[in-house]
């Protein structure tokens, strides 16, 4: 069935190289309104790359970029104005130290885009209400735990009012009980109806909130489906090695834990008997 919802971005042979070396060899796809699409694949395949260019921050060496039908590519475009129509999250959170949390999320809207200061302030604190931070408004970064950073991160993109979300492996860097509270939110933004481009390993995230999956390997697309399909019945060997691998890992890491949380010597073996026949019904006491 043909997707009717109009394009917001559409990417064309792009490419980009680092020295001598081809990190996209010619990416194609496109972004319609309110699609979540996730990237993954092995690292070092050229998922981030993909989406700093399409944020401006590496430029391509050839190819197209085209947000709303107008051309990003061509070496005229301001991307201080594109950026705030394209927010990204990164995995570490670039948030100002000096500043409050209310102070890093108002920064692009009062200084960039030149907002009213109790309008950008109104709508700051309604995100911050909707990721659980409305209390933290007053706190420095230096105060918060990593996941409360990232949602801050995410917040702050959000205030500037963004057509298209790009999200970096935005939980690669926290501990695994902050992973959740970040995912929620993004999970909930799905929801909202935003159009969102995430790269992430979280195989059971990208399953839930995905309306398409993009397996990139080698700088290249190799496989583009649904969720249910990808994960089910992958249609290439490549991708089907990787998410065996994958599998293999998850299951080692969650064995790990599990040997981590029961101390040694505590196992049912080495409990002694509760009612040893030798006692012949005798407690010891």
């Amino acid at each position: 069935m043909h997707d009717k919802r109009p394009e917001v971005l559409k990417i064309t042979d792009l490419r980009k190289n680092f020295g001598d070396s081809r990190i996209l060899k010619g990416i194609s796809l496109t972004v319609r309104r309110g699609e979540v699409l996730v990237v993954i694949g092995p690292s070092g395949c050229g998922k981030s790359t993909l989406l700093r260019c399409l944020n401006g921050l590496e430029p391509a060496d050839g190819g197209e970029i085209e947000f709303l039908g107008k051309s990003l590519t061509g070496g005229k475009t301001d991307w201080r104005l594109v950026r705030q129509k394209i927010g990204m999250v990164f995995q570490n959170y670039e948030l100002f130290p000096h500043l409050t949390v209310m102070g890093n999320i108002l920064l692009g809207p009062l200084k960039v885009q030149k907002r009213k200061r109790e309008e950008a302030e109104r709508e700051a604190s309604e995100w911050l209400d909707r990721v659980g931070l409305l209390d933290r408004a007053g706190s420095y970064p230096r105060e918060l735990s990593g996941g409360q950073k990232q949602r801050v991160a995410i917040v702050r993109a959000l205030a500037m009012a963004p057509e298209v979300m790009l999200f970096d492996e935005v939980t690669a860097s926290l501990d695994p009980e902050m992973v959740r509270e970040v995912l929620d939110v993004i999970l909930n933004l799905a929801k909202g109806g935003l159009t969102m481009v995430i790269v992430t390993h979280e195989m059971a995230f990208a399953r839930a909130v995905s309306d398409r999956i993009i397996f990139m390997d080698d700088g290249l697309i190799v496989e583009s489906a649904p969720p249910h399909a990808f994960f089910r019945n992958p249609s290439t060997d490549r991708a089907r090695k990787f998410l065996n691998i994958f599998e293999f890992e998850e299951s080692v890491r969650g064995k790990e834990e599990e040997e981590t949380e029961t101390p040694e010597g505590d196992s049912p073996k080495d409990d002694p008997p509760k009612n040893d026949p030798a006692d012949n019904g005798k407690t010891g006491v």
